[in-house]
C-alpha cells in the first residue's frame, strides 16, 4: 500500500481507536471491574481495525464523513472482537495468542472471556441506537444482526468446525457441485465475508438512510461487489499466511490448520494456486471499488492481498 493511502488510513484508525478507548473507560463504574478490564483488553489489543475502515471508507466514497461513520465502525470492530474473543475458547479454535498478547480466556479465564465477548456483541447495538436517526438504526441494526448472525458469521463458524470434525451431526450437509473448494467458499463467504459486506453497507447506511431519498441502491449493488470479493480475497490471504508466515509476523499461532487437517485454501488449491485466486479476486475488488471512485478502497483491496500479516 503506497504511502499516500497510510496518509489517509492512519488518522482514520487513530479515530477508531480514540472512539473506541472513550467507550470502554465509560464502562467503569457502570458493571463489574474485571468486566470492564477484560472488555478493554480485548477491544484495544492491537489491530488493523479493517472492518471499521471499510466501513469509514464506503460511508465517505458515497459522500458521508467519518463523524458520521464513527458509531458504526466502532459497533462493527466490537462485533469483530466478540467472535474473536469466542473463537479462541477452547471449544472452538482453541487458541492461546491474539494480537501478539495472550488470548482473553487466557488472560481473564474461560467465564469471563464468554461473558467479555457478550458484553461486546450487546453494545455493538446499543451503540447504534444511541448514534443514528431511527431510519439508520432500523436498517443498521438488522444488517449487522444478519452480518453476524445465524446466516453469516455465525452460521460460518459453524460449517467451519463441522468441517473441522470439531462439531458432530447426524446429517452431512449437502456438498458442494464444486467440491473441497466450493465447500470452501461457502464457509468462508460467510464466517468472513458477511461481516466485512456488513461493515460496508454500515457505512452506506450512516451517509444515506435519513435521506429523503433514502439509499442508492446502485451504490449498494457496487459495495456489495467490492465486498464479495474483498472478503474472499482476505480470507484465501490469510490462510496463506498460516502456511508462510510466523507468530511473531502475524501475532497469532501459525501452521495450526495443517496440522490439524482444516480445510483450507492451500490445501484445497496448493500455494500458488491459492496466491493466483488471491490475486484474481482482489482485482476484482479494485474494479468495483473504482467504479464508486474510491481509491482508498481500492488501494485496501491491494493491500490485504500482498499484506504479511
Amino acid at each position: 500500500m503506497t504511502a499516500d493511502v497510510w496518509a489517509i488510513l492512519e488518522p482514520k484508525q487513530a479515530a477508531v481507536n480514540r472512539r473506541l478507548a472513550e467507550w470502554a473507560d465509560g464502562l467503569v463504574g457502570t458493571c463489574p471491574p474485571v468486566l470492564a478490564e477484560a472488555t478493554k483488553y480485548a477491544l484495544m489489543g492491537p489491530g488493523k481495525r479493517l472492518r471499521p475502515l471499510l466501513c469509514i471508507l464506503a460511508c465517505e466514497a458515497v459522500g458521508g464523513t467519518i463523524e458520521q461513520a464513527l458509531p458504526a465502525a466502532c459497533a462493527v470492530e466490537m462485533v469483530h472482537t466478540y467472535s474473536l474473543v469466542h473463537d479462541d475458547l477452547p471449544a472452538m479454535d482453541d487458541d492461546d495468542l491474539r494480537r501478539g498478547r495472550p488470548t482473553c480466556h487466557v488472560k481473564y479465564g474461560e467465564a469471563m472471556g464468554i461473558l467479555a465477548g457478550d458484553a461486546l456483541l450487546t453494545a455493538a447495538f446499543e451503540v447504534l441506537g444511541n448514534s443514528y436517526g431511527p431510519r439508520t438504526v432500523a436498517v443498521a441494526c438488522v444488517e449487522l444482526a444478519r452480518g453476524a448472525g445465524p446466516a453469516g458469521m455465525v452460521g460460518g463458524q459453524v460449517l467451519d468446525l463441522i468441517a473441522d470434525g470439531r462439531i458432530a451431526v447426524p446429517i452431512t450437509p449437502n456438498p458442494s457441485p464444486t467440491g473441497g473448494e466450493g465447500n470452501l467458499e461457502t464457509i468462508h463467504r460467510l464466517k468472513t465475508g458477511a461481516l466485512f459486506r456488513s461493515s460496508l453497507r454500515l457505512g452506506i447506511y450512516a451517509a444515506q438512510a435519513e435521506r429523503p431519498e433514502g439509499v442508492n441502491r446502485e451504490h449498494l449493488a457496487a459495495i456489495d461487489e467490492y465486498a464479495s470479493a474483498f472478503g474472499l480475497a482476505f480470507q484465501v490471504t490469510d490462510d496463506l499466511l498460516d502456511v508462510e508466515s510466523s507468530a511473531e509476523a502475524t501475532g497469532k499461532r501459525v501452521g495450526k490448520d495443517a496440522a490439524r487437517g482444516k480445510l483450507t485454501y492451500p490445501r484445497v488449491l496448493g500455494v500458488e494456486g491459492s496466491r493466483a485466486k488471491a490475486q484474481a479476486l482482489g482485482r476484482q475488488a479494485v474494479d468495483a471499488a473504482r467504479r464508486l471512485g474510491s481509491h482508498p478502497l481500492a488501494a485496501l483491496a491491494e493491500f490485504v492481498v500482498t499484506r504479511d500479516r
